[in-house]
């Protein structure tokens, strides 16, 4: 059964200990069900040259700090897979890796989307050699996963600037909102060279993505969709003024 693409727009570590947009992941991994496994390439793994996590049994790696002892006495226990590490490294040409776990962008996810920590976990570095068109290229090559029973996933947020975001909240920048709705335009006419082109894609694109390692992820969830193939948004909120929850599925 092939398996949908999903880019998550994670937010802040807090979101692991629940809220609403935790609810919504929730409904996410029901829609799902229990895929074979999953490939997720986080925000907060940056490599030079390309790796993927091959333990059996990855460790929940609590990479952040000024966050209270409950957030970082979490454990998300789901397996790795060597195996699915070995079919990444074949595609992708990724270098298997012990030195890495889970790291808070996926596992305060995840612990969400499957509760039970059953579906087995791997993550597929960013590759900081690599150009946009590179990685977006990169990730076309995964696309095999899908038809094997795997998720190809992202996390991170397409908007992501915390020079500008107002910790009491309010309303978005406009030129928060006016990116935000650039990228679900661009999925929704299948436009995935104005993903890649990213600082073309809306005027004042790079007060939303002021550095790329928030918006990468997003790539290697555009490359998995195919013509015609059905997208849906969900968590569409622009939180604090600058930081996108915004989550995306193909399939």
């Amino acid at each position: 059964m092939r398996q949908p693409a999903v880019f998550f727009g994670h937010g802040a570590p807090t979101n692991a200990l629940g809220g609403p947009y935790a609810d919504v992941w929730r409904e996410v991994g029901e829609a799902i069900g229990k895929p074979r496994g999953v490939v997720m390439v986080s925000a907060h793994w940056e490599t030079r040259g390309l790796g993927v996590t091959a333990q059996a049994r990855p460790e929940t790696i609590h990479d952040f700090g000024n966050f209270g002892p409950e957030l970082h006495a979490m454990q998300y226990p789901a397996p790795g897979s060597p195996e699915l590490a070995r079919r990444v490294a074949e595609l992708a040409g990724a270098r298997p890796v012990e030195m890495w776990g889970l790291d808070h962008g996926t596992w305060s996810v995840l612990v969400h989307v499957w509760p039970e920590a059953d579906v087995p976990v791997v993550q597929l570095s960013l590759d900081r050699d690599l150009t946009a068109r590179q990685h977006y290229e990169l990730a076309r090559r995964l696309k095999p996963l899908r038809d094997e029973g795997y998720v190809v996933a992202g996390s991170g947020d397409f908007v992501h600037n915390l020079r500008t975001w107002k910790r009491d909240g309010g309303e978005a920048w406009p030129w928060a909102t006016s990116f935000n709705d650039a990228v679900k335009s661009a999925f929704e006419r299948g436009d995935h060279d104005a993903l890649i082109d990213w600082v073309d894609l809306a005027e004042d694109a790079q007060m939303s993505v002021p550095t790329d390692e928030h918006y990468l992820p997003l790539l290697y969830v555009a490359a998995q969709q195919e013509e015609g193939e059905p997208v849906t948004f969900f968590n569409d909120v622009i939180e604090g003024g600058s930081i996108s929850m915004t989550g995306v599925r193909i399939g």
